[in-house]
């Protein structure tokens, strides 16, 4: 495998990597006790069903973009870049919210740097 495509796998790696870690997390962290506030009556059942989908999204969204970055190594100089375009456009906008929202302290964020430079160089060999 030249070095491009295995820059693109890398990065569908280290993507799909950090979203099934981020989706564990989100699960334990956030989704179950807003799951515990409903039991209390606190929240409507609407509310309930929505937020674990929503915090969720994120996770679905990486994972998929991994999963495409992989497939992706294998194919042409045109479709590396619509799926570098696509995933590089997700793993950017993590990467910045996340360091802006935890002031720097996750490692999230450094994860999707890596994945984004990576998929700079991947589409970048043609």
């Amino acid at each position: 495998m030249e070095l491009h495509a295995l820059a693109l796998t890398a990065a569908g790696i280290v993507g799909g990597a950090t979203a099934v870690i981020h989706g564990v997390l989100t699960q334990k962290l956030m989704v179950r006790p807003v799951g515990v506030l409903a039991v209390e009556g606190r929240l409507s059942l609407t509310i309930r069903r929505i937020v674990p989908m929503l915090l969720q999204y994120s996770t679905f969204s990486w994972l998929l973009c991994g999963l495409a970055l992989v497939w992706a190594a294998g194919q042409g100089a045109e479709v590396r870049l619509a799926v570098g375009l696509l995933a590089g456009g997700q793993y950017l906008f993590a990467a910045v919210g996340n360091a802006w929202g935890t002031r720097g302290k996750h490692p999230g964020w450094m994860l999707m740097a890596v994945a984004v430079g990576l998929i700079e160089y991947g589409v970048s060999g043609g």
